[in-house]
């Protein structure tokens, strides 16, 4: 569309003579272009000169679209970043560029052709680009001078290792219409040998001080941006340019609570865009913490005071001079309302990272920090804020948030803002600067009790049974939640099936013994409603989970549910600890059996939330179930051995097979064990019912299998398949390593070995654990070495496929060019290379390393995997049925949309189609026989 058919609104000529000389200029324009020159001309001494001086071009731009226009400011800046052009005509250049883009936002923004994310985000492109090409272009002088130590022409185009972070506005791509830009200049030293790093900072810090002349020196060009460079970190006494390892190093030791909040909108602009995006990375825990932080909220407040107190901001609201940055019911009330709550939370839930103020508000609602019609209230206010605050700039091009002190400089923002009362503008603004003071100061005041949404007969049938639950029994129950229903039921309303949301909650309420706790923690902590609302509206299989064990929120209440993931030695032991305490062997497994289920649910929660991704949950399930298994079995043998005995020998050994010896489990996954035995010449155990050391240790195995699977009041653990053992089904349940040996050396098929590059030991003694890995490698380079891998990998293929067709559209596993299809292809590479990696990943790499596939088809097969193993860990997770988007609702598929980083159902089933299309081919060429072999 047009830029005259985008109109909506028009500035009111405060002085109409010099809105009409310029309107004059334009004859050839619609009337409703003129007259938004005349009105911005009438209103802006500033934007006049330019109107005059840009004539030609903005003719040109206001008789086309406004993006057509700006790609027309920027075309052909690139090109004067190359060394054999002047330095002073890039300067130039941006300078015209400055000139053009600034009217061209000036009017779309005073016509309301763009809303105001397109004014500061071309404004703040406009930044970007001028950041970037004088940097590349002056950091590349310092290497053609031989000034950056090892550094070669080439290395200009990412500044040599040096990076500009946008910071504030420039970094949240909200730039104001005079906006000084926030600029920390880094270098990632590690580029340089150690002697060397000095003189690279020397140079770095040259071509950093001339890129701020570049921008902020005003010529009779005019200037492009005021550059400041204080936000690095202890600017009185460091160089305008630091090494990243010095910048971490102060921010681990002496960052506080604005330079956190400062690194919100944090964002590599310039340079070396890479390693700005590493160092921001590296930065993570210092801004995000993963325990609530409500410290924050008292600094965010004190902050907001001292900067009152500073400026002489108390006191009562006047509009003549009021600061609509700092003062009351300003600008920075609504970043710091949004940003503090985003420090607390976002720790925990990365989707409240957003650097932008609309967009953090608008994640904070979403996820229950703010209300949504509050939330809503405040972009209002922001978006009108930040118009007045631009009009204000736009008049002499000043860097300033004071409105006018006259009664005539009132009457000219308000005619720019298109109202002819200025009485009636100007209560309108008042009004709305109290109402942000009013929404931002009841930041610690407690609620009141809100009235409950309005409710189906279905929904009012289930809400009116819960006073009858033990957790509401006491008075003191019932008067908390009386506080937190409204915003449950709310929330429950915003689920794609209510209803169904509503029962899985009410089986969660049903099952508490008690409320008050609880309670309390839904009350100081809106994200924990979020969290149970978000499963019940969410994930199926993980609502049907929690209602049937409502006690598994014990974990989130005991205050560690957030805290880093401990590791399997930190489960073990908390494992440990927990049998330790159960006064018999029944109790130790009906313990171990709620222990787990706390610990699953963790890992469920926190991949739904966001917390952490597939490949993490995947790991953590694996270190759950290696810690369980690690755990038991020595407690299964105490209780063994106190009827037959010791173990005869030296012991045995407990190996995962398959995803659990590749550490990649998901929600629903059962476990792949082998036993593996050495008796050392013993014959029989010595107890009161001793047994042959054979039948000792199959009998034991069974043992560990029951107490792993039995129904037990809390459930079961794990399902086993032992499957995997030498001889399978047909085979004993635990092998002699000897035999183990032999079997694998003389009798087992290709499938086996291929399996065997999985097996890593989860329980038994050290030294047998050795032994039995020295064997798994010794066969793995006996027998990958033969033609006959790849053909026999090729018929057992075929033969899957045949056996089971994918189930549906969205299977991620089974199928040509599916999970399974790239794991066997990964555990062929680990065999034919005779390498011990277990994990897909690392399998993975060795196809390229060892010649295997193409580089090409390395990538293609690790992007895939991960692709499909985000689906199917999501899938898992939500339900333990087929995956069938239809079936698991609206917030289940935006999980898994998230999940996979797609937009939509249809661009990630077009994706997944692709990916398994250019597996399977790869898979194909890989198996098929190359010159002179058969099959390998």
């Amino acid at each position: 569309m047009s830029f005259a058919s985008r109109l909506t609104r028009c500035p009111i000529a405060h002085e109409p003579d010099r809105g009409a000389d310029c309107a004059a200029l334009f004859a050839d324009l619609a009337p409703e272009l003129r007259a938004l020159v005349a009105g911005t001309a009438g209103c802006s001494p500033y934007l006049a000169g330019l109107i005059r001086r840009e004539s030609d071009w903005i003719a040109q731009a206001l008789s086309g679209t406004p993006e057509a226009a700006l790609e027309a400011a920027f075309a052909g800046l690139d090109a004067l970043a190359a060394p054999d052009v002047a330095p002073d005509a890039l300067g130039a250049a941006l300078r015209v560029a400055k000139r053009r883009v600034a009217l061209l936002a000036a009017l779309a923004d005073l016509g309301g052709v763009w809303p105001l994310e397109q004014v500061t985000g071309a404004l703040t492109r406009l930044a970007d680009v001028a950041v970037d090409l004088a940097l590349r272009r002056l950091v590349g002088d310092e290497i053609r001078r031989g000034k950056l130590p090892g550094a070669s022409p080439d290395d200009a185009a990412r500044a040599g290792g040096m990076v500009a972070l946008a910071m504030g506005k420039m970094g949240a791509g909200e730039l104001n219409y005079s906006s000084d830009i926030d600029l920390i200049c880094l270098f990632d030293e590690t580029r340089f040998d150690p002697a060397d790093q000095m003189e690279a900072r020397a140079a770095f810090i040259r071509a950093t001080r001339k890129m701020a002349a570049m921008l902020s020196d005003l010529t009779a060009e005019g200037y492009v941006f005021r550059t400041d460079l204080r936000l690095r970190p202890d600017a009185s006494v460091t160089p305008v340019c630091i090494s990243m390892g010095a910048a971490e190093l102060y921010y681990e030791a002496e960052g506080r609570t604005w330079e956190r909040a400062a690194y919100i909108k944090a964002r590599a602009c310039a340079g070396d865009i890479a390693a700005g995006e590493r160092f921001l990375q590296t930065l993570t825990p210092f801004v995000w913490r993963r325990h609530l932080d409500f410290a924050a909220i008292q600094d965010a407040h004190d902050m907001r005071l001292r900067i009152r107190d500073h400026k002489g901001l108390h006191g009562p609201i006047t509009l003549p001079g009021h600061n609509m940055k700092l003062g009351v019911g300003g600008i920075r009330e609504i970043e710091f309302f949004t940003q503090t709550r985003q420090l607390i939370a976002g720790g925990r839930d990365p989707d409240l990272r957003d650097r932008t103020t609309l967009g953090g508000l608008a994640a904070l609602a979403a996820k229950g920090w703010v209300g949504t019609d509050e939330a809503a209230e405040l972009a209002d206010h922001y978006r009108f804020h930040r118009e007045v605050e631009h009009r204000v700039q736009m008049v002499n091009d000043a860097q300033t948030h004071l409105l006018p002190t006259t009664p005539e400089g009132l009457d000219r923002i308000a005619r720019m803002m298109g109202a002819g009362d200025t009485d009636a503008w100007a209560a309108a603004l008042t009004a709305r600067l109290e109402r942000v003071e009013t929404l931002t100061g009841a930041f610690f005041a407690p609620g009141e009790v809100a009235d409950i949404p309005d409710l189906s007969p279905a929904a009012r049938a289930i809400v009116d049974g819960w006073r009858a639950y033990p957790a509401l029994k006491s008075a003191r129950a019932q008067g908390i939640f009386r506080r937190v229903e409204p915003e449950i039921l709310r929330r429950m309303q915003r689920a794609s099936n209510p209803e169904e949301a509503l029962r899985q909650f009410d089986g969660f309420l049903a099952g508490l013994p008690a409320g008050v706790q609880l309670f309390s923690l839904f009350e100081a902590n809106p994200q924990l409603i979020d969290l149970i609302v978000d499963i019940c509206a969410t994930a199926p299989g993980l609502a049907a989970y929690l209602s049937r064990n409502a006690g598994v929120l014990d974990a989130v209440l005991g205050g560690t549910f957030f805290a880093p993931w401990p590791g399997v030695p930190g489960l073990a032991d908390s494992l440990g600890d927990a049998l330790s305490a159960a006064a018999d062997y029944e109790k130790k497994l009906d313990t171990a059996r709620r222990w787990t289920k706390e610990w699953k649910f963790r890992i469920g929660v926190h991949h739904l939330r966001g917390l952490t991704d597939a490949a993490e949950a995947a790991r953590q399930y694996a270190d759950l179930a290696g810690a369980v298994v690690g755990t038991l079995w020595p407690v299964v043998q105490a209780e063994f051995a106190a009827r037959h005995g010791p173990p005869p020998g030296r012991g045995a050994v407990v190996v995962g097979m398959g995803s659990l010896g590749a550490e990649r489990l998901n929600a629903a996954s059962d476990l792949d064990l082998i036993v593996i035995y050495d008796p050392q010449g013993a014959e029989a155990s010595d107890g009161p019912k001793p047994l042959a050391t054979r039948p000792y240790y199959a009998r034991l195995t069974q043992a560990l299998i029951t107490a792993l699977t039995a129904q037990m009041p809390e459930g079961r653990l794990y399902e086993v398949d032992m499957r995997l053992r030498p001889s399978g089904r047909q085979g004993p349940v635990a092998t002699a390593l000897q035999s183990f040996r032999s079997y694998q050396m003389d009798e087992a098929w290709t499938w086996e070995h291929l399996a065997l590059t999985r097996a890593r030991v989860v329980a038994g003694p050290p030294d047998l654990a050795a032994d039995v890995e020295a064997a798994r490698l010794e066969v793995l380079r006996a027998k990958g070495t033969g033609a006959q891998v790849m053909a026999d990998l090729a018929e057992m293929r075929a033969r899957i496929f045949a056996a089971k067709a994918p189930d549906g559209d969205w299977e991620a596993k089974i199928g040509p060019g599916r999970l399974q299809d790239i794991e066997l292809l990964a555990q062929s590479f680990a065999l034919r290379s005779g390498e011990p990696a277990r994990r897909v990943e690392a399998q993975l790499r060795i196809g390229p390393r060892a010649g295997l596939v193409s580089k090409a088809d390395g990538e293609v097969l690790a992007a895939a995997y991960r692709l499909l193993w985000r689906l199917q860990a999501g899938g898992r997770l939500l339900t333990d049925r087929p995956l069938d988007m239809a079936a698991i609702g609206e917030g289940a598929r935006a999980f898994l949309l998230r999940e996979t980083g797609e937009s939509g159902l249809e661009t990630l089933l077009d994706r997944l189609t692709r990916t398994t299309a250019q597996v399977a081919d790869i898979v194909d060429r890989a198996l098929a026989p190359g010159p002179g072999q058969a099959g390998g």
